[in-house]
């Protein structure tokens, strides 16, 4: 049988790319492979867009995201963007992206993320966002933020830790290390890894599918009774978005901005 494809066209959302199969599935792709998919503050608010078609749209029944090419899914924020914040800006910066996200996370039709490459800072806190994620074997997952002076500020350090605990949580963010789809898997940051970025769409549909024969009313009070179990962290987000404003207005934030856009090693000096 033919999976016709339905592709939403909207040039106020160049960045990323919408289609719906005749199985209801969406897929929303990032599409900024020339800069690995960096998540700059456009992207964001098509990514937005894109989940406010997934809530109001009956022929929507369950969602992948993903990021176009083979390279990455997302390598993280647009760092041109964030060194010419301010401390108020980067606090707004850090509540926008928590709100866009919280979308997938308590989306009540199921999300998966498609992982076809780099999931670094801002990508990874994107797959985290999602209700499963599926890997190629060359992905590779991490939250490097420190390395530029600051700390990941889209959630990450909330649902990392609820993904695969504080110890390891707390060594991963700290060194900035990141970790293969293996690691991810063994860790349980990651539900499944395949070999091939066409094997990764045919494991996302096929797991979206078996979902799709249960009841849909079923599904989603599932989705909204496992995300219960941590709706008590409003906290830990809102204090991640303090700290991570807080940090922009610091000499390491800008100096390690700085460093990465000019391909050097920063000079932080602890204030």
């Amino acid at each position: 049988m033919v999976n016709f494809i339905f592709q939403e066209v909207d040039p106020t959302h160049k960045n990323i790319r919408l289609t719906v199969d005749q199985d209801g599935i969406a897929t929303i792709t990032i599409c900024r492979a020339s800069k690995l998919n960096a998540l700059n503050f456009q992207t964001i608010e098509d990514i937005r867009w894109a989940m406010q078609q997934v809530y109001e749209r009956e022929d929507i029944k369950s969602v992948i995201i993903t990021g176009e090419g083979t390279k990455a899914f997302a390598a993280g924020a647009d760092i041109a963007e964030l060194v010419k914040m301010d401390e108020v800006n980067a606090k707004r910066y850090s509540q926008n992206g928590q709100d866009v996200y919280a979308m997938l996370e308590n989306c009540t039709k199921p999300v998966i993320a498609a992982v076809n490459g780099y999931a670094l800072g801002g990508g990874c806190e994107l797959a985290l966002a999602c209700h499963m994620r599926v890997a190629v074997e060359n992905a590779k997952f991490g939250l490097p933020e420190v390395k530029l002076g600051t700390l990941p500020g889209f959630g990450g350090t909330q649902r990392l830790t609820q993904s695969i605990g504080k110890a390891k949580t707390l060594e991963l963010i700290m060194t900035g290390d990141s970790l293969s789809a293996k690691e991810a898997k063994e860790l349980g940051l990651v539900n499944h890894v395949v070999s091939s970025q066409e094997n990764l769409m045919k494991k996302c549909k096929e797991i979206l599918l078996k979902i799709s024969s249960s009841g849909p009313l079923a599904v989603e009070m599932v989705i909204k009774s496992v995300n219960a179990v941590y709706s008590s962290q409003e906290r830990g987000y809102q204090k991640e978005a303090q700290y991570f404003g807080w940090s922009a207005g610091t000499h390491d934030f800008h100096e390690g901005m700085q460093a990465f856009l000019e391909k050097r090693k920063p000079e932080f000096k602890g204030k």
